[in-house]
Parts: structure tokens; sequence; C-alpha cells
């Protein structure tokens, strides 16, 4: 599920796929959809939610027209999954990074 790509709709908005590490840290790989303007405002609004190291190189895996479907039809406009085999989910169900260990004073 690596790689990604995108898809420019009629309207001149584009929906991009892409496959990045889980945030999770669990060492799956998590397809996300994003549908905005452009290109670059959409990688910028997985970047306003922590995934760092968004870069789209190419167009080897676009959406499929069922994922631009998907994506057309939720209201944030913002999906993710990690297999193929699940059911798209809404960006607020991700599962955030463990939280560092605090490390006391002694």
């Amino acid at each position: 599920m690596p790689g990604g790509g995108f898809s420019k709709l009629p309207n001149g908005s584009v929906v991009v796929a892409i496959g990045l590490p889980s945030p999770a840290g669990d060492g799956r790989t998590v397809r996300f959809l994003v549908h905005a303007g452009n290109r670059a405002r959409a990688l910028t609004r997985l970047r306003n939610l922590g995934l760092r190291a968004v870069y789209l190189r190419g167009n080897a895996e676009p959406p499929t027209p069922d994922e631009i479907t998907a994506v057309l039809h939720h209201p944030d406009g913002l999906l993710w999954r990690a297999t193929t085999q699940e059911l798209w989910h809404s960006i607020r169900s991700l599962p955030k990074e463990p939280a560092p260990e605090t490390q006391r004073a002694a």
C-alpha cells in the first residue's frame, strides 16, 4: 500500500491518495485519502495533523474511482484505512502516537 497519487476532478479540485506509516507506530502502512483544492493543500492538511514527512512523488498509485467516491461523500474530505479489507475511517478515529514516557527527577 505504500506510494500514492492523485486525480484531478472536473471542478478543478483533486483527490490525493497516499500510503504512510501508521501514526500509532505499530509498523502498519495506512492509506490516506484527501480532497482539497490542489495537491499542495491536500498534503498540508495531512501535515497539519502531525504527519510531518508527507511528500507525493509521482502518480504511481492514484485513487481508485471507489476511493474518490468515498472521500467526496465524507463531510471532512479526509479518510484513512490500514488494509484493503477494512472500511474507511474518519480522520478523527486515527490512533495517535503513543505518548513519550516522562522522566521523573530522582
